[in-house]
Formats: C-alpha cells, sequence, structure tokens
C-alpha cells in the first residue's frame, strides 16, 4: 500500500488553486466537478461536495495539522509571499531552528496551516557562504562531515 494523495477541504475551488499556483507553482493536474488534483498530489476538495460525500458538515482548516513544502530559494519564497496581492495570514513568523533551517508557517484561505522550510542543502550552502567552517557546519546541523562537503561542493 502507498499514500497517493493529500485532499484538504476547501471554501473555494478557484481561489485555492490560485493561491497555491501562485505561492507554490502547483498546477491542476486533474480538475472534475467540486474536486481538483494538484501537481505534487494536494487535491482541492470543495465542501459541499466533501459534505455530501461524508454525510455530514465539515469544517475547513482547523489547524490541526500542516502542508509541509520544502524551499530552495528561502529568500525568493519569502519576497514572494511579501509581494503577494491578497494577505496571507501569518501562523508562526520566520525564525530559524538551532539546526540552522529557516522556517515560517502561513494559513492557506481556508486556514489550512503551510510550512515552508528551507530545504537541507540550502541551509548547509547559505551557512557556508555566511562563512561558517565546514566542521560548524555540522556540529550545527548534525549532518556528516562527508555530506556537508559534498553540498558545499569541497573535498578534503
Amino acid at each position: 500500500m502507498k499514500l497517493k494523495n493529500v485532499l484538504i477541504v476547501v471554501e473555494n475551488l478557484e481561489c485555492s488553486k490560485k493561491f497555491y499556483h501562485d505561492l507554490f507553482g502547483l498546477e491542476a493536474a486533474a480538475v472534475s466537478e467540486g474536486n481538483m488534483i494538484l501537481t505534487e498530489g494536494l487535491v482541492l476538495q470543495e465542501k459541499k461536495g466533501w459534505d455530501s460525500l461524508i454525510g455530514r458538515t465539515s469544517v475547513c482548516g482547523g489547524g490541526a495539522g500542516e502542508l509541509y513544502f520544502e524551499e530552495n530559494y528561502m529568500d525568493g519564497f519569502l519576497e514572494k509571499l511579501k509581494l503577494y496581492p491578497e494577505p496571507v495570514s501569518c501562523v508562526n513568523p520566520v525564525a530559524e531552528r538551532d539546526w540552522g533551517q529557516r522556517v515560517v508557517r502561513i494559513a492557506d484561505p481556508d486556514g489550512h496551516v503551510i510550512e515552508v522550510a528551507e530545504s537541507e542543502n540550502s541551509v548547509v550552502r547559505r551557512l557556508r557562504r555566511e562563512g561558517m567552517e565546514l566542521e560548524a557546519i555540522k556540529e550545527k546541523t548534525g549532518l556528516p562531515i562527508e555530506q556537508v562537503r559534498g553540498i558545499c561542493g569541497e573535498q578534503e
């Protein structure tokens, strides 16, 4: 068995499609009545259709879980987020974790929590650009020194 998709319930399919396209680059891969599969396997289901399928009234969002994205160009994403024409709700502002990874949590138009984190390789490269020595990067990130060297393109 394998996990095929993740489905979230949304009030407005077109509004959510625009949000996920504009901020995350997801495209509609398949569309049917009240249901849209986006690239990367995210499925948007309109609330009225979902309520009909499960036989009761549901709630959109809720904040009890999150969608997790990794970003190679965190500064670019943060700039895109700042320039997005509709206000985007910030759940947690950008923070740097102890291991160097920058993370931001936002909410989509229906209140689903989305975490966007800097990819592991990007963290290592950024720390190196900032002047950190390879051994210090290894200690901070917890990655093996061989992996740190490989990511930075430096050999012994």
